[in-house]
């Protein structure tokens, strides 16, 4: 064997020795762990609102957007985007176009894109009726100061939802001081369900985000919106919760209106 033969190989088995507890010390990195931005788009991009089939018996009708009965013209002036209520709705085969939503609630929100201003002076109004026609809530509504989205809350002084039942609502626009002409209005029609117990416990104990993706895989629309309008007044420069709002309204095709600011609420 030759004699230089040793020395080489304790200083390879050195060197070895040394480059594996380098090895044993270097930290060893993770995955980065996404965050709460990331979390809210993918959130955003799996949501969408599945809407329930119209109950049985005859058909709730209503208008989501904003004009006078047919072959009558409203006072109102024409604007683009026009009042629009901010529900979903279905065009039937006749051209009936059905506005029906449901919740959860015994007072829940509307909410409704208003083009008019309280400058013009026109006055509005809110009507909630019960299935046999009774008026049980009506309020005249102050129009905002700018164009834009505005909620409309039951009240407590209003009566409750009951469960399984259907009411009708209106909002109505009168832009004639004298009305002589009709005004200019949306409605439709509201029913109040109840969720399972396993699906109540899920939404207590989840953060708002991930209960308004419940709400709208759930079909129940107006918790729904209610629960990411809430979100963007308090984070209303939040990209993830704005594109959200945007797939809201265009999965119910009111693209034309995602964009409108959504006002503080007005007593």
């Amino acid at each position: 064997m030759n004699s230089n033969s040793q020395p080489i190989k304790l200083f390879l088995l050195v060197a070895f020795s040394c480059t594996s507890l380098l090895v044993s010390l270097t930290p060893v990195q993770g995955k980065p762990t996404p965050n709460r931005s990331d979390a809210k788009t993918t959130i955003a991009q799996a949501t969408t609102y599945n809407q329930p089939p119209i109950p049985p018996g005859p058909p709730p009708g209503g208008r989501v957007r904003g004009g006078a009965k047919r072959g009558e013209v409203a006072a109102c002036p024409v604007t683009k985007p026009d009042l629009t209520a901010l529900v979903p709705f279905t065009e039937e085969a006749n051209s009936v176009i059905n506005v029906w939503a449901q919740t959860t609630v015994e007072r829940p929100s509307w909410f409704f894109y208003v083009p008019y201003t309280k400058d013009s002076l026109y006055t509005a109004e809110f009507v909630l009726q019960d299935q046999d026609s009774n008026e049980i809530y009506q309020k005249a509504i102050a129009l905002p100061d700018k164009a834009g989205v505005i909620r409309i809350s039951l009240p407590t002084t209003a009566p409750a939802l009951a469960v399984n039942k259907q009411y009708r609502w209106f909002f109505t626009i009168s832009c004639d001081k004298e009305k002589n002409s009709p005004p200019t209005f949306v409605e439709g029609v509201i029913q109040r369900i109840e969720l399972n117990p396993a699906i109540v416990q899920e939404l207590q104990t989840t953060e708002p985000l991930k209960r308004y993706a419940v709400y709208a895989q759930k079909g129940i629309w107006y918790e729904a919106i209610t629960t990411l309008a809430d979100l963007l007044q308090k984070n209303p420069q939040d990209a993830a919760l704005q594109a959200q709002w945007r797939n809201l309204l265009a999965s119910i095709r009111l693209d034309d209106v995602a964009g409108e600011t959504i006002l503080p609420e007005t007593p």
